[in-house]
């Protein structure tokens, strides 16, 4: 088994992090995993994405050319990418900054109103943890439950406080692909 995962978007959107639990959830399950983050200088704005690899099997590059799942969390990032994937892909993008690009027939489109839900949630902080929660639901790449722990453990003892609804936001996430 292999994933091969790339997810992009505009630095300070939690992209980084999101590729960074997926990974860590999976090393916790005993998978061989890398991540390869790539952004430009600015902190928050620019563009910044993470390949993200997970298999059972060692992994032989980190690169992830034809993404067959696409997280795209905004615009620019859709349409620099999209092209890309192969036949059958899957793409999760954030259907609340994206729209009026037109989406390819030929993979599974997944729309997650990611800021939308966040807003509900009443943090418009948790827009990722949204993402990632649709991530797992759709790839099944780790267990709720690990990943869960894994936010907990990067959450640390200063911002226990946080995992409450970061939680909600991974479970509304698994909400929207569920339907």
């Amino acid at each position: 088994m292999e994933k091969q995962f790339l997810v992009a978007g505009f630095g300070g959107q939690g992209v980084l992090l999101i590729g960074q639990l997926i990974a860590k959830a999976a090393m916790r399950q005993g998978y061989e995993v890398s991540w390869m983050p790539a952004y430009g200088p600015e902190m928050r704005g620019g563009e910044a994405n993470c390949a993200v690899v997970v298999s059972d099997e060692p992994i032989g590059s980190p690169l992830v050319s034809e993404p067959p799942v696409l997280v795209a969390m905004n615009k620019p990032s859709l349409v620099k990418f999209m092209p890309k994937m192969p036949k059958g892909g899957v793409l999760l993008y954030n259907a609340t900054l994206i729209d009026g690009v037109e989406l390819r027939t030929d993979i599974k489109v997944i729309p997650v109103h990611c800021n939308e839900i966040a807003d509900q949630l009443q943090n418009a902080r948790t827009s990722n943890m949204v993402m990632l929660g649709a991530i797992r639901e759709a790839t099944d790449v780790v267990t709720q439950e690990n990943l869960i722990e894994t936010l907990r453990d990067w959450l640390g003892e200063k911002k226990a406080a946080m995992l409450d609804i970061n939680k909600q936001a991974i479970i509304e996430g698994e909400k929207v692909v569920k339907g």
